[in-house]
């Protein structure tokens, strides 16, 4: 039984329109999915990902409209590893980037730092070997140089960067790569993990991330749920999220962590050409959709909006 890496990872927003904009446009990713927070309908749920909403690629946010700035902290993911195909890709993004007005950082990693429009901090990285590239298209984007997945994540700790490492390894089952570092090796994709000392707590707003969730294979599911209550944890039952199920534990130094399914996938509720376009309400609030539809700023996806002027 192995974890395959990453499913996706869920921030906030404060601004949708310019989220869509950001990530779908200048980051050249497909806008998967538009939905609503399952606890909270009034704010959106915006998944962006490769064309197919491959777990691995998935990045999602909630958007609270307005949302204070917000500051990572001990117990919360600082920054988020993009990959691209190659060292030189870098080059291409990096004028991208500058011609749409984001700064950036060039690191001898190789590595090119930058931050989205929330202050979430991003880095753009070559892709581990092994890990198939799964890209979205983009005419603007091409396919040498577009975004491949997600490969890796850093969070703050207060202190003990060890303090879960049992449960990293034993229960979930990473390999340790060094002091408060890991890699889950699955069996199409890998992923890194690592902390960073922090002494203060966040404080949550636009810019933070929400949960990391790992990708399960559907049968492995309930299984990892008793390993993780047999470590101690404290687990959700298993909650159906319409496009995975999912259980929910927050690890020893306050990151909250998912275990999502494959299945049923983003095509579940839309034709696969089709992704993103319209507005998908979880079956609980679908009653709701006259009072959404009207408080909900409307977003159309650039995908669409391009191919409408072609």
């Amino acid at each position: 039984m192995q974890l395959d890496g990453m499913h996706h990872i869920t921030m906030i927003t404060g601004d949708a329109p310019r989220n869509v904009a950001f990530y779908a446009d200048v980051l050249g990713l497909r806008l998967v999915k538009k939905t609503v927070n399952f606890d909270a309908p009034e704010a959106y749920h915006l998944y962006y990902g490769d064309e197919q909403g491959s777990p691995g690629t998935i990045l999602t946010w909630f958007e609270f409209a307005g949302a204070r700035p917000s500051r990572p902290g001990a117990g919360m993911i600082h920054t988020i590893e993009l990959g691209v195909p190659t060292a030189a890709s870098l080059d291409f993004w990096e004028s991208r980037l500058r011609d749409a007005g984001v700064a950036v950082e060039r690191t001898d990693a190789p590595a090119l730092r930058l931050a989205d429009p929330d202050g979430l901090a991003l880095e753009l990285v070559p892709a581990v070997e092994g890990n198939a590239p799964l890209q979205a298209a983009h005419p603007d984007v091409p396919a040498e140089h577009a975004i491949t997945g997600v490969e890796g994540a850093r969070a703050y700790v207060a202190s003990d960067v060890s303090r879960d490492e049992a449960l990293l390894t034993d229960t979930l089952g990473f390999v340790r790569t060094g002091a408060g570092a890991y890699r889950v090796d699955g069996p199409t994709r890998s992923f890194r993990w690592s902390y960073d000392l922090h002494p203060e707590r966040g404080v949550e707003g636009s810019g933070t991330v929400h949960h990391i969730a790992w990708h399960s294979a559907d049968a492995d599911h309930v299984a990892w749920r008793e390993r993780a209550a047999a470590a101690g944890m404290l687990v959700t039952p298993v909650i159906d999220r319409d496009y995975f199920d999912a259980i929910y534990f927050r690890q020893p130094q306050g990151v909250l962590f998912e275990v999502a399914t494959t299945s049923p996938g983003f095509a579940v509720d839309e034709d696969p050409a089709h992704l993103g376009e319209e507005l998908r309400l979880p079956t609980q609030h679908e009653a709701l959709r006259p009072q959404l539809e009207r408080l909900l700023t409307p977003l159309e996806s650039p995908r669409r909006v391009r191919e409408a002027v072609r």
